[in-house]
């Protein structure tokens, strides 16, 4: 093939790529603005933001996103300490012992996430505890951490042992290594751990569904709507969570940009 003719199916490709990812945001998107209920874009009534009111309105969708920020605030403060102490800790450990702890650490990734959720909600059950946002928080800390350990662990890799053998030597105590150190290296995966633990715990589903008992969370409850035909209102909860991104990452963005001009002038 030509490279003319591999640019082109590059093209192409690259094309269909977008159209994939991004034709159901500009569906919803414009549903959302459609005067007509179910979701629709195939049957127009005309533009409207009354779908904005209703959902200003709706008070138990507005709980379920309180809840799911309250939960995911929480998953980060518990997953984030749990996969470091994972991390350091198999990292110190050699043989066959890292080997199994490895496994054993692990393994809640391969658990489908109903089950993580009725063992949770089963096993606080006896111990007197009801299901709610204890259970569910609880219940998807136990992989999220194994995600953030994944992360930590990639990140030690990198780092120069004789650093800390040097500080040691110098008479600093493990503690004092330890913060001046190893965690400045990890400050940047702490915040990308903490971002990812984030998302998985607001985007989750099944684990929170057979955890949190009579309680909701935001995806739980448009998970259950489904059953009785969703409202355009969530489309228009989509529209401002698509509003949102943009904003974060534009002021990302401007806060790199930022760094860069202000390390040039070093």
């Amino acid at each position: 093939m030509t490279r003319q003719g591999s640019g082109l199916v590059l093209r192409l490709y690259m094309g269909l790529f977008f159209l994939y990812m991004f034709l159901p945001l500009a569906i919803m998107v414009a549903a959302g603005f459609n005067d007509y209920s179910p979701p629709s874009v195939t049957v127009w009534k005309g533009v409207t933001l009354r779908w904005f009111a209703e959902l200003w309105q709706d008070e138990r969708m507005w709980s379920g996103l309180m809840n799911s920020l309250l939960i995911a605030g929480a998953v980060i403060g518990l997953a984030i300490p749990m996969g470091l102490a994972g991390a350091l800790l198999l990292g110190r450990l050699g043989g066959r012992a890292a080997g199994l702890l490895y496994t054993a650490m692990v393994s809640p990734l391969l658990t489908p996430g109903i089950i993580l959720g009725i063992s949770t909600a089963i096993f606080w059950n006896g111990l007197g505890v009801a299901a709610g946002l204890f259970t569910a928080i609880l219940a998807q800390t136990t992989f999220i951490a194994s995600y953030t350990m994944l992360m930590f662990m990639a990140r030690l890799q990198r780092q120069d042992a004789a650093l800390e053998e040097a500080a040691l030597d110098l008479g600093a105590t493990p503690f004092q290594a330890f913060r001046r150190i190893t965690l400045p290296f990890l400050k940047p995966t702490i915040l990308t751990a903490a971002v990812i633990a984030f998302l998985q715990s607001f985007e989750n589903y099944n684990t929170t569904m057979f955890s949190i008992g009579g309680r909701h969370t935001l995806v739980t409850e448009i998970g259950s709507r489904m059953r009785f035909g969703l409202s355009p209102a969530v489309n228009a909860l989509g529209i401002l969570f698509i509003l949102a991104t943009i904003a974060f990452a534009l002021a990302w963005g401007a806060l790199k940009e930022r760094e860069r001009r202000a390390a040039a002038r070093l």
